[in-house]
């Protein structure tokens, strides 16, 4: 017997995630559209993460305009982390006009809510229906 969260995720639209983005080729892509050279944004780059770890361990967030927060936590068993809050701007730009240019697996269930999404898993596998 299927779970209902492995029927809907078999269903549900998702992003088909290609190689990410390294470090070399970012900051190629950002010297390209900044004139600054690569040595120097590689560099701004590690004194960012710096910066982020050095003002977290003071119990401060780190909050970049357009990017996010970075806050420090703590777990049950005293083992710091970051969290990461995501700027409205950046979710914001994804869903602006129509502009994703990659893969949409599962592209017309969008829009479909879980029961649907089950009801297609059991129609497709009646001998492994969702309880």
């Amino acid at each position: 017997m299927k779970s209902r969260i492995a029927a809907i995720n078999a269903y549900r639209p998702h992003v088909k995630l290609g190689e990410s983005v390294q470090k070399g080729e970012l900051v190629r892509y950002l010297a390209d559209r900044t004139g600054v050279n690569e040595g120097e944004i590689s560099l701004m780059l590690a004194e960012l993460r710096d910066a982020v770890i050095f003002f977290n361990r003071s119990g401060r967030g780190v909050k970049l305009e357009g990017l996010g927060t970075y806050l420090p936590s703590i777990d049950l068993n005293g083992a710091f982390s970051i969290d990461y809050r995501l700027d409205a701007a950046l979710k914001d730009g994804l869903n602006s006009g129509g502009k994703f240019t990659g893969v949409i697996e599962n592209r017309t269930n969008i829009g479909k809510d879980a029961d649907a999404l089950v009801e297609m898993w059991n129609k497709a596998h009646s001998d492994d229906k969702v309880a």
